[in-house]
């Protein structure tokens, strides 16, 4: 596969109604910051960590390097680093990475959300238009998200999306002081195939219907 053929689709912006997706941009550096600190308490049980480096520092350096490292992996097509808009302000984060090509055209979704817009249904629509256009448009097959088990808010998410549980990763990732379990969660092309957002809007004008609710995180 030629290097073009990886960067297809990307950069790209997505929206659905209130959501958007658009890339991660270096100007993001102080909303980004503050979000985090604000939401420290609420994002360090889930995040992964370095073993020897804080999770959240008050300096713009961690961002910057981590803004540079995503944009290259863009470049390589390994990965689709999106910010999370809600009626056209930062929400979160929702990153692709790892993404390998060849014969396994696979990648892993990792992504947080501001404590102060949860519950409103934003992650899952997020997650749902990232999937599709992975699938659709980059041309993968299949997706991963690893959550911690004690994480039942983001399990929901993709419970409701229908990601299949596939198993536990012993000690996967090292988080909040300490290397932690996860519960593998994964889909595959074949499993959405009139995609996955057209799913997740039925499933919510469903439970509008009978007067319940899926909108969670």
């Amino acid at each position: 596969m030629k290097d073009v053929d990886r960067l297809r689709g990307w950069p790209v912006t997505l929206n659905e109604g209130p959501v958007g997706l658009r890339p991660l941009r270096l100007s993001d550096v102080r909303v980004w910051r503050e979000t985090r600190l604000r939401n420290a308490d609420w994002l360090r049980p889930w995040e992964p960590s370095n073993p020897e480096t804080p999770l959240f520092r008050t300096g713009l350096g961690p961002y910057v390097s981590m803004v540079g490292t995503l944009r290259r992996e863009a470049r390589q097509g390994l990965a689709l680093p999106w910010v999370v808009t809600y009626e056209g302000r930062f929400a979160g984060q929702l990153t692709v990475g790892a993404i390998v090509w060849g014969s396994a055209r696979s990648a892993q979704v990792g992504y947080w959300i501001d404590g102060a817009v949860a519950g409103r249904g934003i992650t899952p629509t997020a997650l749902a238009m990232a999937v599709d256009h992975c699938f659709f448009t980059t041309g993968l097959h299949r997706l991963e998200a690893n959550i911690r088990p004690e994480n039942q808010a983001s399990r929901r998410v993709v419970e409701k999306l229908g990601f299949r549980e596939e198993g536990i990763r012993r000690r996967q990732l090292h988080i909040d002081g300490a290397w932690r379990d996860h519960i593998c969660y994964a889909l595959t092309v074949e499993d959405v195939p009139g995609g996955l957002l057209v799913q997740w809007r039925r499933a919510r004008e469903s439970a509008a219907r009978g007067g319940s609710s899926v909108e969670e995180v």
